[in-house]
């Protein structure tokens, strides 16, 4: 069993930057595939990043390239999620979660382990 806790969200504004973490405990997290993903209200939960378990690989949806970027310590059991340039249609509750498995997949339902979520809130 792995437990995933997220924290890093806050306000900012507009232009800004956060750096969200999820720490795990329970189980290493050195081969399973590290996801973000993000639930605004009123929408659902989409894909917002993932990478492998050697950090080799790395995937983001089209709306945060080049903005985000993922990386983990496996030796911290951690996984961060750097966003830069935030913008308001980024304001989501932000999840981490945890498939077992060496491929990256972009969909909720295979991803085993998810934590509570952390709020990213962005003024204009």
């Amino acid at each position: 069993q792995v437990q995933l806790v997220e924290s890093g969200g806050g306000l900012v504004q507009a232009g800004g930057s956060l750096r969200l973490s999820c720490a795990a405990s329970g189980r290493t997290l050195s081969r399973q595939i590290m996801g973000w993903f993000r639930q605004a209200p009123g929408k659902e939960r989409e894909f917002v990043a993932a990478i492998t378990w050697s950090g080799a690989s790395t995937h983001y949806a089209d709306s945060v390239k080049g903005r985000f970027t993922i990386s983990r310590d496996n030796a911290k059991n951690t996984v961060y999620l750097q966003m830069n340039s935030l913008k308001p249609e980024d304001t989501a509750v932000y999840y981490c979660a945890a498939r077992d498995g060496t491929v990256i997949i972009l969909t909720t339902a295979y991803y085993n382990y998810w934590g509570q979520g952390t709020q990213v809130t962005v003024s204009s």
